[in-house]
């Protein structure tokens, strides 16, 4: 698997990373499918289950900043 192109602005450009902590970001792989970088918050995120979402064993929970999303709109494919 392999990470093909960034999906939006780089980290700095939106202010959120100092360099040295975490970078959040949102990457398009090799497959066509998506990485997302981010905190994870699987044990902090409640009712889940209010919108039939689950978060299997090998799964995780991410939160990425509103401006990550925002700033890959124009890059995510329509279809």
């Amino acid at each position: 698997m392999k990470a093909v192109r960034r999906l939006g602005k780089t980290p700095a450009e939106l202010g959120n990373t100092t360099g040295v902590s975490g970078s959040p970001d949102i990457l398009e792989l090799d497959d066509g499918a998506f990485a997302v970088i981010g905190v994870d918050i699987t044990d902090q995120v409640q009712d889940l289950g209010s919108f039939s979402a689950r978060c299997a064993s090998n799964e995780r929970v991410v939160r990425i900043p509103r401006n990550t999303l925002t700033a890959a709109k124009n890059d995510i494919p329509e279809g």
